[in-house]
């Protein structure tokens, strides 16, 4: 009787490699994707408690913007600087999270490299510090105060970006919750402009800070039911592309 002739598991590749790589690798790769999605979270927790609660004797929450909690000669610009490295890297690490599980999901990809350039900005914030009021009605106005105009206008077309992408990647429910944030945006975005040139003055803004405030807020807000909702459904349910 002849001897039966063994023969080797042939596996299935994809993008070359096994099926069975793949399926090894997938505990590890929904690991690594929660982990990162707690990232996006507790980046948005971190930053709206900073912008809500720091503060410094005679600075108001209401009246003064957050960047002047970091301005040039502020009690609280080191006390932000090392939370601020904290949150960048959380930021990082959620727009990495997006970027690599998203694969060839084109919407996903796209709001996590958005996000990552927006924590690439945080690279230069230090560079980018304002004057005090005091200083810039007196004409100190320097090249870092131009600076950080420029990287405020940046910021914010980055956070439109980003929320465009994501209404995309979702379905109707969340869609819609992205426009009311975006209009959200336009309206106290608006607001925050029209009393900036007041705060270069030094002349009276008693509602620049809570108007900017509640722009980060909304942003900061739509990020965590970002990660919220990925946690929920995974990418696999979002639009844009198959995972």
């Amino acid at each position: 009787m002849p001897l039966a002739t063994r023969r080797t598991p042939r596996f299935e590749t994809l993008g070359g490699r096994s099926t069975a790589m793949q399926a090894a690798d997938g505990p590890r790769d929904e690991v690594w994707r929660k982990l990162s999605l707690l990232c996006g979270i507790a980046f948005s927790l971190l930053f709206a408690g900073m912008i809500w609660l720091i503060r410094y004797e005679g600075y108001s929450v209401m009246s003064q913007v957050p960047s002047e909690l970091t301005a040039i000669g502020a009690p609280t610009q080191a006390l932000w600087a090392r939370l601020g490295w904290i949150d960048t890297l959380l930021e990082i690490a959620f727009g990495l999270g997006l970027w690599t599980s998203a694969r060839s999901n084109r919407m996903l990809r796209n709001v996590g490299g958005l996000i990552l350039a927006h924590a690439s900005l945080s690279l230069l914030w230090p560079f980018a510090a304002m004057h005090q009021r005091e200083v810039l009605a007196a004409g100190g106005k320097t090249w870092s105060d131009s600076f950080h105009v420029v990287l405020g206008g940046v910021t914010v077309l980055l956070m439109f970006f980003t929320i465009g992408f994501g209404a995309a990647a979702f379905g109707k429910g969340f869609r819609l919750y992205s426009i009311a944030t975006i209009m959200v945006l336009l309206l106290f975005g608006g607001l925050t402009f029209l009393d900036a040139p007041r705060l270069q003055a030094n002349l009276p803004t008693p509602w620049i800070g809570l108007w900017e405030r509640i722009n980060i807020t909304v942003f900061l807000l739509w990020v965590a039911m970002l990660a919220v909702l990925l946690w929920r459904n995974g990418p696999r349910r979002a639009v844009g592309g198959a995972t």
